[in-house]
């Protein structure tokens, strides 16, 4: 789950670290008096509130220097699509604005902690060159980013810290400041069950303060159980509604830019059903896991929500019968088709236990359902449908 930044700066302060003064506005007439009434100055930044990086390149974050400026950047962004290379081609509609004070920047670097896949370890990833072409930075040179592992039973060690100030180049106001931070990030990151904590840039200010810009915070999905207060936080005018219908299912979705809807039972088998749609040529719509025990109930609920993606020109169905039986599942994917009235072809391949009744269920629908024996035959089945549907 994301935050918006200024839900992340809102924690950041929480655990004694510093931000810019700022205030979350709804209406530019708002946003004005945010300026004269509560930061002051004769500068300001203007930040749209979207859960997409990129937004500085698209002009969704806005230097300006007189409130007629301040009146135009905010009347332009709210209620706006912005679109960044991160959520093209749709964007995301803006709701709210961030206006903060300007502040005297003497350098910029970047910081964030992270879940490494590869070591199973919290990292901590820096660089001297922060700002927004950081990526650029990584790819053309690599030996400026740096990189500490945090060991799982001891988590980050002061040497650590101390590895990281000097490849900075940190003056020594700086680097006690930043060994300072450091470790109270990583016991945010730990304590609010984090996948990405990333400030970029974290600046150094003329005064010498070391203040964090921006901030993006993802939080694992997985602990949204003991993590209420984040939970409250969550935006779901952010969120696709086609995953918001899937949490309140209780389904696993995440949406794709393919034709092929996918309604499958089990995350393997959902990625494996992915890989061979693209294998013979196709394009994934989804992926949507209904679990081990799927029940019709949630079949239902599944192809309603693949369904009501425009994009979809056919819908793979893979269900291993295992827990759930074979002919149950296939009166929830007949009961579903009945009721949405399903205009594009479904391809439906069962296996386990109750197959052969499941697929005689599905034969005396009267429905055009096309079965498979196997999946890369309906693999193949659901490509040639959406060749077929666009010749």
């Amino acid at each position: 789950m994301n935050l918006h930044e200024y839900q992340a700066k809102q924690l950041l302060r929480e655990f004694g670290l510093d931000t810019p003064r700022g205030i979350v506005v709804e209406d530019p007439a708002h946003a004005e008096l945010a300026a004269t009434g509560y930061l002051g100055g004769d500068a300001w930044v203007v930040k749209a509130q979207i859960h997409s990086g990129g937004r500085g390149k698209a002009r969704g974050v806005r230097f300006v220097d007189s409130i007629e400026a301040l009146r135009l950047a905010a009347a332009d962004l709210l209620g706006a699509q912005l679109v960044t290379y991160q959520n093209a081609p749709e964007g995301q509609r803006v709701s709210r604005l961030l206006v903060e004070e300007a502040l005297e920047i003497k350098r910029e670097l970047y910081l964030s902690l992270l879940l490494d896949r590869d070591t199973e370890r919290v990292a901590v990833i820096a660089s001297g060159m922060g700002g927004m072409e950081i990526e650029d930075v990584a790819q053309t040179q690599p030996a400026r980013i740096l990189r500490e592992t945090c060991d799982p039973v001891l988590g980050l060690q002061p040497f650590q810290c101390r590895n990281l100030a000097f490849g900075l180049d940190l003056s020594p106001a700086s680097m006690n400041d930043f060994n300072r931070i450091l470790p109270t990030l990583y016991q945010l990151f730990v304590q609010f069950d984090l996948s990405l904590l990333e400030i970029n840039p974290l600046v150094i200010t003329g005064d010498d303060r070391i203040v964090a810009l921006d901030c993006k915070m993802v939080v694992d999905d997985n602990a949204l159980g003991r993590q209420k207060k984040l939970l409250e936080m969550r935006d779901d005018s952010q969120i696709d509604s086609k995953e918001i219908a899937a949490l309140q299912a209780g389904l696993s979705y995440i949406a794709l830019e393919g034709e092929i809807g996918c309604l499958v039972n089990g995350a393997g088998l959902a990625m494996a059903t992915m890989d061979l749609i693209k294998l013979h040529g196709g394009k994934p719509a989804n992926f949507l896991d209904v679990g081990g025990g799927a029940t019709a109930e949630t079949v239902a609920s599944a192809l309603k929500i693949i369904l009501s993606d425009s994009q979809v020109r056919a819908v793979l169905v893979n269900i291993f019968g295992g827990i759930m039986r074979c002919d149950i599942i296939a009166e929830g994917i007949i009961a579903a088709i009945r009721e949405v009235g399903v205009r594009v072809p479904v391809i439906v391949r069962l296996e386990g236990t109750n197959v052969d009744l499941g697929k005689q269920t599905l034969a005396a629908s009267g429905l055009d359902i096309i079965t498979a024996d196997d999946l890369t035959a309906a693999a193949r089945f659901a490509v040639a449908a959406v060749q077929g549907a666009t010749a």
